[in-house]
């Protein structure tokens, strides 16, 4: 007899939200030093940022009930970690700065620094310590593995509602289950 509901952990252990998380953090680190003035860019990067990550924890955390609004949810935090590359994009292009190219080798270095590093005071601190051209080129890095992510995230969700269906089928199958047990029809 299986239980229909699939609670998930604790998300903080997640690779995929705890490198939402450094995203989110070194935004913020960029958008204080790169913009002297108020800007409506600092607003969309730090909301755009912002929610990533809280819709990776409400998307897994409602797809417990509801699998198809937690595709919505993480969908939405995929959207928004886009649309933040392009801002990061946006400044190096407006500033005159270099935007990396794929196979450069500082791009390569930025790419294994980003597959390897998920701690976000770790991942704020060496950031900390960059301009803010290598500071864009780096999160563009990190974005696309996040996005990667968030892409084979909704691939799995997509395979398990398929698999499983959603929640009223589950409900009603360990509910058969459960009357065969223990009422023998």
């Amino acid at each position: 007899m299986g239980n229909f509901l699939k609670i998930s952990g604790d998300l903080s252990r997640w690779n995929i939200y705890r490198k939402a998380a450094c995203v989110s953090d070194v935004t913020e680190l960029f958008i204080r030093r790169a913009f002297p003035y108020t800007t409506r860019t600092i607003d969309q990067m730090r909301q755009a940022a912002r929610s990533c990550k809280q819709n990776i924890v409400e998307g897994v955390t409602d797809s417990t009930t509801s699998m198809e609004m937690g595709i919505k949810l993480v969908g939405v935090a995929r959207g928004s970690l886009r649309e933040l590359m392009e801002d990061y994009i946006d400044y190096l292009y407006q500033n005159d700065l270099m935007v990396w190219q794929l196979n450069d080798p500082v791009t390569i270095r930025a790419r294994k620094f980003c597959k390897e590093c998920d701690d976000r005071v770790e991942f704020k601190a060496k950031c900390n310590d960059c301009s803010n051209e290598t500071v864009a080129n780096i999160m563009i890095t990190e974005i696309r593995q996040l996005d990667a992510m968030l892409a084979s995230l909704l691939e799995s969700m997509e395979a398990q509602f398929l698999s499983e269906g959603g929640l009223k089928e589950s409900m009603y199958k360990a509910r058969v289950d459960w009357r065969k047990t223990h009422l023998g029809f």
